[in-house]
């Protein structure tokens, strides 16, 4: 035979050598949980081996995001007190505003994103303001472009909005214009799937009495073209980077996606996704680095840039151990 594949397979120097995918650790991204109270390292108990931290413990955790190679972190706030607008999700001495101002202070090195969204905030768990029996659109786009500011001028240097109201985009990139902040991106939950996959988040986030569901606003799974068709809006908009949300199930639209666009595309794995293999690894079901290598490389083999996940650290490990990427 004059061509053999299994040639470029045959020992591991040039099975690394000829590899599609790579990876790095400054591709991924990894969500911190900060909540009020002092001294507060608590594990949510639907991601085993994930945290809810205090304003005061925090520094120690984004130290171990820097000791795992990671450089970038998502931070999500958990108030004590919630209501029916949100308002601790712009209040200038919010949790998360709070979070970014301790985490310049004490881990410059890291690069910071702030998750926009008003669900950890309100008293009902939606994404926005409540009139009659739906989210309002409209009345919710000035509190998200205030929430977006406030992080940002607490130290937040990108800021990624999850909320899915039509137009939030362009009200963002007004409102940190006018602001001064020429020069923050905006990483935009553009094809955010309503999805079962959320659920371990809802603990995490403090919203598990939500009731209801998303569905007026998060897309439905069933759909392919209607993800290309937010991601031109709210490229139109002035979104810098796009992102797919979940990821595993959603392979086929990270792919479509990058090879329409030109912008860096990212890819969240969710906690659901992150709880599967967790709750597999525990129960002896399977090799937990195993799965994790071969999910990450094919979220990144679809076509992501970014990775946001919850083995961020893990997945950086492996990397630098040559495992993957």
């Amino acid at each position: 035979m004059l061509k053999r594949a299994r040639r470029l397979r045959m020992d591991e120097s040039v099975r690394t050598m000829v590899r599609e995918t790579r990876m790095s650790q400054s591709s991924l991204i990894y969500p911190i949980f900060v909540e009020e109270g002092k001294g507060i390292i608590k594990e949510i108990e639907a991601m085993p081996g994930q945290n809810r931290y205090s304003l005061d413990t925090l520094p120690r955790a984004l130290e171990e995001v820097v000791d795992s190679g990671v450089e970038s972190v998502m931070f999500f706030g958990i108030p004590k007190e919630k209501d029916a607008c949100g308002s601790q999700a712009y209040a200038e001495n919010g949790i998360v505003q709070e979070a970014f101002r301790i985490a310049r202070k004490e881990v410059p090195e890291l690069y910071y994103v702030g998750d926009v969204c008003m669900c950890e905030y309100t008293s009902h768990g939606h994404c926005g303001i409540i009139n009659g029996d739906s989210v309002d659109n409209d009345k919710t786009l000035p509190l998200l472009a205030k929430t977006a500011v406030s992080q940002v001028k607490a130290g937040a240097d990108m800021v990624a909005p999850s909320d899915m109201m039509d137009g939030r985009v362009r009200a963002i990139r007004d409102a940190l214009d006018e602001a001064g902040y020429i020069d923050t991106p905006i990483m935009s939950y553009a094809a955010k799937y309503a999805s079962a996959f959320y659920g371990p988040f809802r603990e995490a986030a403090g919203s598990d009495n939500f009731k209801g569901n998303r569905r007026t606003y998060q897309m439905d799974y069933h759909n392919r073209r209607e993800a290309l068709k937010e991601v031109d809006l709210d490229l139109g908009e002035g979104a810098d980077i796009i992102m797919v949300k979940p990821a595993m199930s959603y392979l086929d639209i990270i792919r479509e996606i990058r090879d329409r666009v030109d912008v860096p595309v990212a890819a969240y794995s969710v906690s659901g996704e992150y709880a599967m293999i967790k709750a597999a690894a525990q129960a002896g079901m399977v090799d937990e680095a195993g799965i994790v290598a071969e999910t990450a490389t094919s979220i990144f083999r679809a076509g992501a840039d970014i990775l946001i996940t919850y083995y961020a650290k893990e997945i950086a490990a492996m990397i630098k151990e040559g495992r993957i990427g």
